[in-house]
């Protein structure tokens, strides 16, 4: 017998998101895994938000839809809301019930701006470290260290010299011609105009120059659980900086290893990193770029050799970030909210993980 092809739904359901949900389906675990951190800084969010007033649009919801939108590689804010309102899996995730109004864009914006400020994408990505430390997920002994170019929001038309006072208007404000053919622009001289901290930098020689930042990570060897993040200014040195940075705020003063490729071994790296009780396992330049820092006194040991293998994996962390996370080319500007994001990123990378090393029974706890 044929069906009727009705054209008006039902007045009333009786079934919650949380039935509709399947029981195995990824984002349960991922949720509970991120409840678990959320909880954790509940008292940090009772000191951004006053006593008194109109009550805001909670930060574990806000938290939440900014998961959904790097484990999703949703491209924007404005359609993260629209899939909010219509996506039921969506709607449980973060909290919402089915009859309830989803924020407009600017809300979610505006009140998403406050947690940037209060430094919670650190404060996050410490608190799922913590849970992975926890259930013994984490090396406190080897580590990766490694750095990689994240494309600013910014084009090369807005790269201008600094002392632009005498400049004729443009042809076009909204997209003005520019001929910098045989220009000679560089960071010292040129500024973007919609981004001035983000750097003009390249990949290598025979590479493009783009308007980029220099996102770092410290990553454990044991299941290449990122454990820092750092962005700073593509100034040519960031990678080494931000490195030594992540390396003191390892806990404990044991002795660690560093694995790193060849852009680290430079004699000041070295020296800093033993000063950091910091053993450099670094990958060793040729005679042809004038040696190495190390010697055999350091390759001679079986774990540099596993800590050369291990550092390969750093690279998942950054394919994934850059694919799925959609950090390749930030849209965001400033040096803040790109960090912010980037290090949020970093733990949205580390949940991802987590749901899979972590035992079920952990997972629900």
């Amino acid at each position: 017998m044929r069906g009727n092809d009705r054209h008006q739904s039902a007045m009333f359901s009786y079934l919650s998101p949380e039935q509709r949900v399947r029981q195995d389906h990824p984002l349960r675990a991922i949720r509970t895994l991120a409840d678990q951190a959320l909880q954790q800084m509940s008292p940090r969010f009772d000191e951004m938000y006053s006593k008194i007033g109109r009550p805001s649009v909670p930060p574990e919801m806000l938290l939440r839809a900014q998961l959904l939108q790097m484990l999703y590689s949703i491209r924007s804010e404005r359609l993260l809301m629209e899939e909010i309102d219509y996506s039921v899996l969506f709607r449980w995730f973060i909290g919402l019930h089915l009859d309830e109004e989803v924020w407009d864009v600017t809300v979610f914006t505006k009140n998403r701006d406050r947690l940037l400020a209060g430094d919670v994408a650190r404060e996050f990505l410490a608190a799922v470290v913590s849970q992975a430390e926890t259930n013994r997920l984490t090396s406190d002994e080897h580590f990766t260290v490694d750095g990689t170019l994240i494309e600013a929001w910014a084009s090369l038309k807005s790269f201008q010299p600094k002392d632009r006072q005498d400049a004729p208007p443009p042809d076009d404000p909204g997209n003005p011609t520019v001929n910098f053919h045989g220009q000679k622009r560089s960071n010292e001289t040129h500024e973007s105009t919609t981004d001035p901290d983000a750097k003009l930098a390249r990949k290598g020689n025979g590479k493009e120059a783009k308007l980029s930042y220099s996102g770092n990570l410290l990553v454990e060897n044991r299941n290449g659980l990122i454990v820092g993040a750092e962005l700073l200014e593509a100034n040519g040195t960031a990678e080494r900086d931000a490195a030594l940075t992540m390396i003191e705020e390892v806990p404990g003063d044991h002795r660690v290893t560093v694995g790193a490729d060849k852009g680290y071994d430079t004699a000041d790296f070295v020296s800093e990193c033993r000063n950091l009780n910091a053993t450099p396992h670094v990958a060793q330049n040729d005679k042809r770029r004038g040696g190495s820092a190390i010697d055999a006194r350091t390759t001679r040991h079986p774990g540099y050799e596993v800590s050369q293998r291990k550092r390969k994996r750093i690279e998942e962390s950054f394919g994934w970030l850059k694919t799925i996370a959609l950090v390749r080319k930030v849209r965001h500007r400033g040096i803040h909210k790109v960090g912010w994001i980037f290090t949020f990123a970093a733990a949205a990378y580390n949940l991802v993980r987590m749901r899979k090393l972590l035992p079920a029974a952990v997972q629900a706890a």
